[in-house]
């Protein structure tokens, strides 16, 4: 069972390895190959709340983890969930780990994204570590059982070269609209304002609820 699972690991590795460079900045794809895939935002929250908040975040930036594990859940507990904040999550793909954490977390459906997501950010420490890119794209498919995935969910979901592609070329097209050049990054009714404590983010919030 082991070489099996290694051997099904290696074919996706193979498969989405030529998805992603080193950077956002230089992927080649060809345009054909994504016109029919749609990329779906992944946001929580009111459609209609006074405040949307754009988070740009890499799922191997540390600075972004820390926002996920200590402002996030506040946020999202006295803002997006009293429908004042619509938060949407934007990738920013700084190397290949981030792309398979984000076609993992995309696995489990628009519903389940954001606890897997958070999942993902909790135990970074854990699963970047590996001799190689199998042992990680491994761990990753340790934290998707623990979300309730199966193994032939998941292998659907990294297989699927066309959405890697798709997701770096939307990915790198968001940055450049938005003139990104750090993580995280959150735009806030269209201004772009730097990572900050918690209190920050209710100071402008309660600015915006207010005007």
């Amino acid at each position: 069972m082991t070489d099996k699972l290694n051997l099904t690991r290696r074919v996706t590795l193979a498969m989405i390895a030529s998805a992603a460079a080193t950077t956002v900045t230089t992927p080649v794809f060809a345009q054909a190959a994504i016109d029919d895939i749609v990329v779906e935002e992944m946001s929580q929250g009111d459609a209609d709340a006074p405040i949307t908040m754009i988070e740009y975040a890499s799922y191997t930036c540390p600075h972004c983890r820390s926002f996920h594990e200590d402002v996030y859940p506040l946020i999202k507990e006295n803002y997006i969930d009293t429908g004042m904040v619509r938060m949407i999550y934007r990738p920013v793909y700084f190397d290949r780990l981030g792309l398979w954490a984000d076609l993992l977390a995309r696995c489990g459906g628009p519903d389940r994204f954001f606890g897997l997501a958070g999942m993902i950010y909790e135990n970074q420490s854990a699963w970047t570590q590996g001799a190689g890119a199998v042992d990680i794209v491994d761990n990753l498919y340790g934290l998707g059982r623990l979300a309730g995935l199966n193994d032939a969910e998941m292998e659907a979901c990294m297989q699927n070269n066309d959405m890697a592609q798709a997701l770096v070329t939307d990915a790198t097209a968001n940055l450049e609209n938005d003139d990104i050049g750090g993580t995280p990054t959150f735009i806030i009714n269209g201004k772009t304002i730097s990572n900050m404590p918690y209190s920050g983010f209710v100071e402008e919030f309660d600015r915006l609820l207010a005007s």
